[in-house]
């Protein structure tokens, strides 16, 4: 990771190893799969597989932010966004990122970005309309330590393989498929198949949510650390999650996708089992930035 003077945190770092590990051996044996079941489509599959993995990856900061709606803006269209960023990016000691609104009353915020150069961090407008200066900057603290620790970039891969695996296994069974009684092996992949599509995507959902939930209490500890100011970034959780039961359920819906990648989740009111919940509670994430407050009076103290 390139030198910030964010927090490290070596659980995240494992973390994402770990994570990336796991999801690309799942990936190797499923594409295994598929070219055993149709060694006439190898091509088709290499094919595809490597070029929207590359593809993702190249492009995923453009993709997020086309997919939410979201457009850049200059420091004369967005004076207070960009100041923020600029002191949090000086402070930080890390490169400034290309800065976005998505206008959208979702009362949200994230980053995207293979890497720090690539990096681009968005507030919704509903965002901006309802946080004080130091509430917003708490919230932005958060999404660039997303980009400092890289993180989003794993998360980013770790996703979209599951969906991969998906495309992929519509690609396969039309290529292998269409040859209809040459494939001796059609019969078993139309059984098989989706099977294994739909092992790899439960596997790959709940390894991303796991690392999704370390990552969130992961940011907000480096967030709060770097602006000394815990109680803004607890404000804005606070005033962010209560706001989301007011917003109309199919703005919700909108922006569900994306909410392993938001500030808070956006959800409609009824809570999500942990197994499957994007977030850690709002509760254990006040806990830590109580934690994070008395550590540093401890410091300012001492």
């Amino acid at each position: 990771m390139p030198h910030t003077r964010y927090a490290p945190d070596r659980g995240l770092t494992a973390r994402m190893v770990t994570t990336m590990f796991f999801i690309g051996l799942l990936y190797v044996v499923f594409i295994g799969v598929l070219l055993a079941l149709f060694k006439g489509a190898w091509p088709l599959i290499v094919i595809i597989a490597g070029g929207l993995f590359v593809a993702q990856f190249w492009f995923s900061d453009r993709i997020a932010a086309f997919s939410m709606g979201a457009r850049e803006v200059t420091p004369q269209q967005a004076p207070e966004l960009h100041g923020a960023v600029d002191r949090l990016c000086a402070l930080a000691d890390m490169p400034k990122p290309r800065v976005a609104i998505a206008d959208t009353d979702v009362p949200n915020a994230f980053a995207t970005g293979r890497n720090q150069r690539n990096a681009l961090v968005c507030a919704t407008t509903g965002l901006l309309r309802r946080l004080e200066p130091e509430e917003l900057e708490g919230v932005l603290a958060h999404e660039l330590s997303h980009v400092a620790h890289r993180d989003v970039a794993v998360m980013t891969i770790a996703s979209f393989l599951g969906v991969l695996a998906g495309i992929m296994t519509r690609a396969a069974l039309w290529g292998g498929l269409s040859r209809g009684s040459r494939n001796n092996n059609a019969g078993i992949a139309v059984l098989l198949i989706p099977l294994v599509a739909a092992v790899v995507y439960v596997i790959s959902f709940l390894l991303t949510r796991l690392l999704s939930r370390y990552r969130e209490l992961s940011a907000d500890r480096a967030g709060a650390l770097l602006t000394g100011r815990p109680s803004a970034l607890a404000a804005a959780l606070t005033k962010v999650t209560g706001q989301m039961a007011r917003i109309p359920t199919r703005d919700l819906r909108k922006v569900e996708p994306f909410n392993a990648f938001f500030f808070a989740p956006a959800l409609s009111g009824e809570s999500v089992s942990l197994l499957f919940s994007s977030h850690p509670t709002l509760e254990r994430r006040l806990e830590q930035l109580a934690r994070v407050s008395a550590q540093l009076g401890q410091a300012g103290r001492s």
